[in-house]
């Protein structure tokens, strides 16, 4: 088993994320410790998950954490979207249609478009 660990640039951007083994990563400390040893000790590490069970959403790189969430934040999809700070996720200007079709969304017109 391993524990995953991301690895954060400038303005806390997801550069790569690591895995761990089990047995060193006892602790997220004992994870960061092993990691700013192994990669000539650069400091700036986070523990994350592959199912998103630990900080919101399994993460990958161009993914920005948040510290004072203490969350992982997606790539913005689009412009037009606004974070939803409570989720933490982006949404669209406009509700996705309630139905059982399939949608695509037209940045152009910042709406739902149907997919056929």
């Amino acid at each position: 088993m391993t524990k995953y660990f991301a690895k954060l640039g400038l303005n806390s951007k997801v550069v790569k994320v690591h895995c761990v083994a089990d047995d060193i990563a006892t602790t997220e400390q004992a994870g960061i410790d092993y990691l700013t040893n192994l990669h000539n000790k650069y400091p700036f590490w986070v523990q994350t998950s592959k199912d998103g069970s630990i900080r919101n959403i399994a993460t990958k790189k161009g993914m920005t954490y948040d510290e004072s969430k203490d969350a992982f934040i997606p790539i913005q999809p689009f412009k037009s979207w606004t974070l939803n700070e409570d989720t933490g996720f982006w949404e669209a200007p406009v509700a996705h249609p309630d139905d059982d079709k399939r949608y695509s969304w037209n940045e152009e017109t910042t709406s739902w478009d149907l997919v056929e």
